[in-house]
């Protein structure tokens, strides 16, 4: 219940919503019980006593009760029956008949007009605050969680939850209503009999418990399973080059057939027993009607006839008429266990804190003055160590590379200047100040990022230069993207800037590919640089006109290079070459040049090859 209370709390308006939804329900299911309420009185004249009815009733005064209802209509019932015969009686009857049923239809639209905007209201929000919880979230969880789970989230688990809603609306909240209604209706004709029925009842709800909690299990593994096909799938299609050279087809096929026969397995289980709640209901609600009968039938036959027969069948109706809303109920419970097995995957995540936020009355960062000093840094994923002591101070305007083996941990020093990590010891400052004591957007905005692979979207031209920059003019983008050396290539494309370029600009070249990533760097027009393995990935004719895009890029300002071509940063103001998270040399190119150290090797293989 409190995951559902939990869920609902998304939805706007709340309140006011509910309250109609109730004020609605409770009027269909009144004006829809009051054709049962009548029916015994009708019963009673009708058959028995239309030729006798002397004198006629008078008018009751106003309450709340079934008893204020059947007086009413027995007042007017009656005397129309004695002063205009049965004919207009009966067409009194079907008057009031059609108009119950006109409002109580008229109602139950508008109770499902109030629920489904609470549905589509909650669904929205629940999507906008998952994805709101994933972008505030550290680059190092996307690293650890499979990204087919956390679509299906979004996606499947979602949709179920949208289920659960609107079944549990109607059945948690609405048929309990109707079913206490009636069994006020029941217990109005015959207090002995509806206790009767009562002691009966839980017979049916304990066998339905056993099945929901069986289902609740069920559901989140089902749930699971659904998250690695996704990410089985996102992984064959973006590496379905690599999937066809190789000849691993049937691999791939193999491991989907294994996913889906588990995921087969789990879904057949869980209709088996979904299905099994309505029958199982059924049946029990019979037996217990079949008791009704008996008991009941007992009632009316004995001598001293407790019961009138009338009221027997008019009980009978009304019970049968409990049964659907019944089923409705333990079928509404089925839906919500699934629902929020859902549910708890999709607040696993809302609930997470981001390990990379700004804290408490943090200061914003107007600007980049002077340096960015690493004081005794070290860094560690879990137990394994990346950084060790690393000292550093990069002055305004300076150029700094990075370059090393593989796996030293360059790219890891650079990401903790934008916070996409934060030292596990030691201090990163910025001005002489705390990286973690400005206020995180701030920092990142005297940032810009250049990475070895260009991270595009399925959007045009236009809206990849200026992403992230809202109410950017077009002049200002074709000024970054003439720097960046793209305007040429942009101009020869079907559509210049307003071309779509595809998923991750699959319609592009790896080089314009590049170019169209610093032209979005330029347009951000950021004092702080780091380009992480730029032109690693590019030909040498692309990689000539990105590096002049980055030369021109780099000018006054700060920059950080990664880069395992040297003859790319040797114009740096100083290198320094990291080997093992520790840094092991340091110096201009000439200086490090002239040593037998490890940066003279790397520069000697390389000439080699």
């Amino acid at each position: 219940m409190k995951i559902f209370l939990r869920i609902l709390s998304y939805a706007n308006r709340l309140p006011r919503r509910l309250a109609f939804f109730f004020l609605y329900s409770i009027l269909g299911i009144i004006f829809g019980a009051f054709n049962i309420v009548l029916v015994m009185p009708m019963l009673d004249i009708l058959f028995k006593q239309t030729a006798k009815i002397t004198p006629i009733p008078e008018l009751p005064s106003f309450n709340l009760s079934v008893d204020y209802i059947t007086g009413v209509f027995n007042h007017y019932f009656v005397k129309i029956v004695v002063t205009q015969g049965a004919v207009s009686s009966l067409l009194f009857v079907c008057g009031l008949i059609v108009a119950c049923v006109i409002l109580a239809n008229l109602f139950r639209y508008l109770e499902r007009v109030m629920a489904t905007k609470i549905r589509v209201d909650l669904v929205k929000n629940i999507r906008m605050d998952i994805f709101g919880k994933v972008t505030q979230l550290h680059i190092g969880y996307f690293n650890n969680e499979r990204k087919g789970d956390l679509i299906s989230r979004f996606t499947n688990d979602v949709n179920e939850v949208e289920g659960a809603v609107m079944n549990s609306l109607k059945a948690v909240l609405k048929e309990p209503i109707t079913i206490v209604v009636y069994f006020y209706v029941l217990f109005t004709i015959s207090p002995q009999l509806t206790l009767f029925t009562l002691l009966v009842l839980p017979l049916t709800g304990g066998v339905l418990a056993e099945i929901i909690k069986r289902l609740k299990k069920q559901a989140t593994q089902s749930q699971e399973s659904l998250g690695r096909i996704l990410t089985i799938l996102d992984e064959t299609f973006s590496g379905m080059r690599v999937i066809k050279a190789f000849n691993a087809r049937k691999f791939v096929i193999d491991r989907i057939e294994k996913e889906s026969g588990f995921y087969r397995a789990t879904s057949k289980s869980m209709a088996y027993k979904n299905e099994l709640a309505s029958p199982v209901s059924e049946i029990l609600g019979v037996l217990i009607m079949a008791a009704i009968i008996f008991f009941g039938g007992n009632m009316v036959l004995s001598d001293d006839a407790t019961l009138k027969s009338s009221a027997f069948m008019t009980f009978l109706v009304v019970f049968a008429m409990i049964i659907q809303p019944a089923k409705s109920f333990s079928n509404g419970i089925t839906s919500l266990q699934r629902g929020t097995a859902s549910a708890a995957r999709i607040f696993s995540i809302i609930d997470l804190q981001p390990v990379i936020r700004s804290k408490p009355n943090a200061i914003e960062l107007k600007s980049f003055e002077k340096l960015i000093e690493f004081k005794n840094v070290s860094f560690a994923y879990d137990t394994e160590h990346v950084l060790q002591n690393i000292n550093l101070t990069i002055e305004k305007g300076k150029t700094i590379a990075l370059v090393g083996p593989s796996g030293g941990g360059k790219s890891t020093l650079a990401d903790l200047v934008p916070r996409f990590y934060d030292p596990t010891q030691g201090e990163l400052l910025l001005d002489g100040k705390s990286l973690m004591d400005y206020e995180l957007e701030s920092l990142r905005k005297q940032i810009g990022v250049v990475t070895q692979e260009s991270i595009l979207f399925n959007d045009t031209i236009f809206n990849n230069i200026a992403f992230g920059m809202p109410n950017v003019n077009e002049e200002k983008v074709i000024q970054a993207a003439k720097i960046a050396n793209a305007h040429d290539f942009i101009m020869q494309t079907e559509n210049g800037y307003q071309t779509f370029i595809g998923e991750r600009g699959s319609k592009l070249s790896g080089g314009q590919r590049q170019r169209l990533s610093i032209a979005r760097a330029v347009l951000k027009n950021p004092p702080i640089l780091i380009l992480d393995e730029a032109t690693s990935a590019l030909d040498s004719e692309s990689e000539k006109l990105v590096q002049e895009a980055l030369f021109n890029l780099m000018k006054n300002r700060t920059s950080i290079v990664i880069a395992h071509r040297l003859s790319t940063i040797q114009h740096a103001d100083e290198i320094v070459v990291i080997q093992e998270g520790k840094v092991a040399e340091r110096g201009t190119h000439e200086q490090l040049s002239v040593k037998n150290g490890l940066y003279k090797k790397l520069v000697d293989i390389q000439k080699t090859v």
